[in-house]
């Protein structure tokens, strides 16, 4: 056998080199599996992602790409029915626990459909689909992630209050998500948080997020901020006395000073929601200033239930803010 020969038989697979050894001048059919078909092309996909250099946007556009060949992320009024509900709600807890990443997605997909087009039936089995969910959403492949965070928006939408107690396992990772850098993921567990913070009971919500104010990760943080800041005033006048406007207050207070930006922003915007709430339900009569001028005051509300520091740094933003709308009007 000549040098070349030789050459080209070791780059050949081992399965090959036995079958060129062994039937010279015969042909041999090719025996293809359709499940080795499907692991070569995932370990393909993912040796592609792991090699992507992570770069700023890069990643998100070389991510999407992998992504859109086999997934499409489909808005929640374009979902069409299922074609056989029988037959998906058989499939629908093997196919979230599938590795097979392209059927983890349709899978997800089909739960939307079924949360949206057949929300009764879907109620007996939702505790242990919103924890599959919930792994999916650690899924390190983007694709899986991005369709995982559409899942749940609809499942917020469809359910609202009815998912409280299955909540927190997709509430820390959506929180997580909504501040990391990949473009694409970040925007879809945003509308997931705003859908959250819509479409569940602020009473019921608000408990849930006050854990995440005293995370070590600084995003979080903010991110829990922003939700706690946005379901506020969802519960009108009377629930956020019913709540506790010195609840509130020493909750805005001690993010004035927290790292980002964000956080202290969220907790500006909560301080001036208590104090216009504050001054509508302690308006004074005329006999009451009169007796007691500072009885009811915003100043001496802060001054009493926040600390000498926390109080001042409330009353400076309040107070600036106030001063904003006094001159513009």
């Amino acid at each position: 056998m000549s040098a070349k020969a030789l050459k080209d038989l070791n780059v050949l697979p081992e399965s090959e080199r036995k079958i060129e050894s062994s039937s010279k001048g015969s042909f041999a059919k090719p025996h293809i599996h359709a499940d080795e078909n499907i692991q070569e092309r995932e370990r393909k996909s993912a040796d592609s992602l792991v090699k992507t250099p992570i770069n700023g946007n890069d990643t998100v556009t070389s991510v999407v790409e992998v992504g859109n060949s086999e997934v499409e992320y489909i808005e929640s009024e374009n979902l069409n029915d299922v074609e056989d509900v029988d037959q998906s709600f058989e499939m629908l807890v093997a196919g979230l626990e599938s590795k097979d990443w392209v059927l983890l997605c349709e899978t997800l997909n089909n739960v939307r459909r079924l949360c949206l087009f057949h929300k009764e039936k879907m109620e007996d089995i939702l505790g242990n689909v919103i924890s599959l969910v919930g792994k999916s959403l650690k899924n390190p492949r983007s694709a899986v992630c991005k369709t995982a965070i559409m899942t749940c928006t609809d499942i917020f939408k469809t359910y609202g209050d009815h998912i409280v107690d299955s909540l927190d396992p997709l509430l820390v990772q959506l929180l997580l998500k909504s501040s990391q850098d990949k473009r694409f993921v970040c925007e879809a567990a945003e509308r997931a948080l705003i859908a959250m913070t819509t479409w569940v009971s602020p009473n019921l919500l608000l408990p849930k997020l006050q854990p995440y104010f005293k995370n070590r990760n600084p995003r979080i943080r903010a991110k829990a901020s922003m939700c706690f800041s946005r379901s506020v005033p969802r519960l009108g006048v009377q629930g956020i006395i019913t709540y506790g406007i010195d609840k509130l207050i020493r909750i805005a207070a001690s993010q004035l000073s927290d790292q980002l930006p964000e956080s202290r922003e969220a907790a500006r915007t909560l301080l001036l929601e208590l104090q216009t709430v504050y001054d509508k339900s302690h308006d004074p009569t005329p006999t009451t200033v009169a007796e007691e001028p500072e009885m009811n005051s915003w100043e001496q509300f802060c001054q009493i239930n926040l600390s000498p520091l926390s109080a001042q740094a409330v009353l400076r933003v309040t107070n600036i803010s106030r001063e904003g709308l006094v001159m513009g009007s």
